[in-house]
């Protein structure tokens, strides 16, 4: 009897752990915060018209790959310029609402981009060319999206109650507990409306034409609408305008929009380096009242996280080349993306408590070791003679290789920003929530930037066009060599001073 008992009891315990990864996202769910979690649902979901705006793009237009690396630097600029949305949300209501209004505005913001692509890709819109209809669309897009986003991170850190159903204080641990777990839900349901879509956006994109897949996409921001119309949404804290914060955002906008619109050279560089500064000296503002040792460490992990999202990317010639020497149709990038975004959503599901309770530099180090070990399929795929050679002797193929490349890749992807979502989400000051989470969340993106930035430098040394791939070897080994060197560099340089 006692070696029965011995013998079941590991396994007992092996059950209960499973079961407890498996449950505690959902025993942490609250209604209140479906809100914050549909428009996170609905920022995945706009997939569903990924994979058709890319084939359009690539049939029916004229931009390279570095002329959309560079649309690429504009479109994350708004993401850069949060801190004004941010301050908006905080101390300007709009018919009375601090929150709910501005979902509205979003959707509509994202809605109207939607009709745009879908009259230029029909014919119907011909008051310009179908190449300058799709930048300002995108530009529509981002920006309704980052509105969104904004008020949708500024009611993660007011939907856990601070005092208990008596009205007595909470445990300061149980509520950075309950804080964190919010922003993993916020990931895993982000997740869920990509993988929602994934498949679909595909299929759909093999089927119809363009613009009746833009016309489908009309649903996604009537989802985050419904979340905020479900529960109450809309904050009681209020304070006055910070106007150097308001103020100087707006400037800054208008500085980057001019320094678009005129052409001025290396504009986008001047930009990257006055968001830079700009942000700089935000942030400083509204962490004055936050300890000094606090202060730094949040500095460092952010700049340790700036570093590991500022990196290069292949660009689009990459996915133009599978298409053109492999044939990778609509359905199968469908295939692929449900296969990436299945593997993330369950890794960020079973990690999620585990992630919470790391150190954020060593989640850093262990996705920059594992990501650049698991480029390999890349590498393999951009020479045919590595593919001809694996379907020969491995029976792997080039869709053999994608597929593993997605399985392996895409679950690494979402998982940096949980550590330093959470040390943002404990640390935001009553008041400033939305300032401060989109300040953080300015400063991350300004990272992105910096990386659109590389991505245009690249693809203006090494040059792809549709057809013309001879470079594009060269320019992805170099890209992965930049993205293990770069932010393995800078958590080995500052890890100590974060942990």
């Amino acid at each position: 009897m006692t070696d029965t008992t011995a013998s079941t009891a590991p396994k007992a315990t092996w059950q209960s752990q499973v079961a407890d990864a498996v449950l505690l996202p959902i025993r942490s769910f609250r209604r209140a915060y479906l809100p914050p979690l549909m428009v996170y649902f609905a920022y995945g979901a706009l997939g569903l018209t990924a994979i058709a705006s890319q084939f359009w793009v690539k049939k029916n237009l004229t931009l390279s790959p570095a002329e959309l690396a560079a649309l690429g630097v504009w479109m994350t600029l708004p993401w850069a310029m949060k801190m004004v949305f941010g301050e908006l949300v905080d101390t300007v209501p709009l018919l009375g609402s601090q929150r709910r209004i501005y979902i509205f505005i979003g959707a509509g913001l994202i809605a109207l981009s939607l009709l745009m692509l879908a009259g230029a890709a029909s014919g119907a819109l011909t008051f310009a060319r179908a190449d300058k209809i799709y930048i300002a669309a995108s530009i529509l897009t981002t920006v309704g999206v980052v509105m969104q986003d904004v008020v949708a991170d500024a009611m993660t850190t007011e939907v856990v109650p601070r005092t208990n159903e008596d009205g007595t204080p909470r445990e300061k641990a149980a509520i950075d507990v309950d804080l964190a777990m919010v922003q993993v839900l916020g990931r895993i349901v982000m997740m869920s409306g990509m993988f929602a879509v994934a498949w679909l956006g595909g299929y759909l994109a093999s089927i119809w034409p363009a613009e009746q897949v833009f016309l489908l996409g009309l649903v996604i921001p009537a989802i985050s609408i419904t979340g905020s119309l479900l529960v109450k949404v809309d904050t009681i804290e209020r304070r006055p305008t910070d106007w150097r914060i308001l103020g100087g955002g707006l400037a800054f906008g208008a500085v980057v929009t001019a320094l678009g619109l005129l052409d001025v050279p290396h504009n986008q560089e001047i930009t990257f380096a006055i968001s830079l500064g700009v942000i700089g000296f935000m942030l400083n503002r509204v962490t004055h009242d936050i300890a000094p040792e606090t202060r730094l460490r949040i500095f460092y992990a952010a700049l340790i996280i700036f570093f590991f999202r500022a990196l290069p990317s292949i660009g689009d010639g990459y996915r133009w080349f599978l298409i053109d020497r492999y044939g990778f149709d609509e359905r199968f990038f469908g295939t692929l993306s449900v296969i990436g975004t299945a593997l993330t959503l369950v890794v960020a599901w079973f990690l999620s408590d585990a992630i919470t309770k790391m150190r954020m530099t060593s989640v850093l180090l262990m996705l920059t070791v594992v990501g650049s070990i698991l480029a390999l399929p890349s590498i393999l795929l951009v020479f045919e003679s590595s593919v001809a050679w694996t379907e020969q002797n491995l029976g792997l193929g080039a869709r053999s290789l994608a597929i593993i490349d997605t399985a392996t890749t895409s679950p690494l992807v979402n998982l940096g920003m949980i550590p330093l979502l959470t040390l943002t989400a404990i640390y935001a000051p009553a008041g400033h929530r939305a300032t401060w989470f989109a300040l953080m969340s300015s400063f991350m993106n300004l990272a992105l930037v910096a990386g659109e930035i590389g991505t245009k430098y690249m693809n203006q040394i090494f040059v792809v066009e549709r057809g013309n791939y001879a470079q594009l070897p060269s320019l992805t080994l170099w890209v992965m060599l930049i993205g293990f060197v770069v932010p393995m560099s800078a958590i080995l340089l500052l890890r100590r001073k974060v942990d």
